[in-house]
């Protein structure tokens, strides 16, 4: 199935936004990219699933001074499932307070809802060995 084009770059957009808006502290626009029920998993760090808007404001409060305080995405791969569907599949780096940095691949069930693509879910996989451990054995 082909995605157009239009809707492939929407959903691109839609992926980079949530980097601008958590960097940005805005917390409160995180509608503009997730579904009001979205399941954002987090069990790859240890910390479950959350479920909602309200259960990523919270988390990101929480969390407070261990936020990174920049997130940046690339190499966004997006798979058309239906007309109203797809699943994108991203790279991370998230940058620390104190120069650190990090890896994670992002996987996103991205759907259509009045007009306008939302994630409905979100993987977050950390990225812990070169190659998937390919090689290290």
């Amino acid at each position: 199935m082909t995605l157009a084009l239009e809707d492939r770059l929407a959903v691109t957009e839609l992926i980079a936004l949530h980097g601008h808006l958590v960097d940005a502290g805005a917390l409160d626009r995180m509608y503009e990219v997730f579904t009001a029920d979205v399941v954002y998993d987090l069990s790859d760090f240890g910390q479950g699933e959350l479920t909602g808007l309200v259960a990523l404001k919270e988390a990101a409060l929480a969390l407070g001074a261990g936020n990174p305080v920049a997130h940046h995405v690339t190499n966004v791969f997006v798979e058309k499932v239906t007309d109203d569907r797809v699943n994108a599949r991203s790279k991370g780096l998230a940058v620390m307070a104190n120069g650190s940095c990090g890896s994670v691949t992002y996987e996103d069930t991205v759907i259509r809802v009045g007009g306008r693509w939302r994630i409905s879910h979100r993987r977050v996989l950390a990225r812990k060995v070169p190659l998937n451990g390919l090689g290290q054995g």
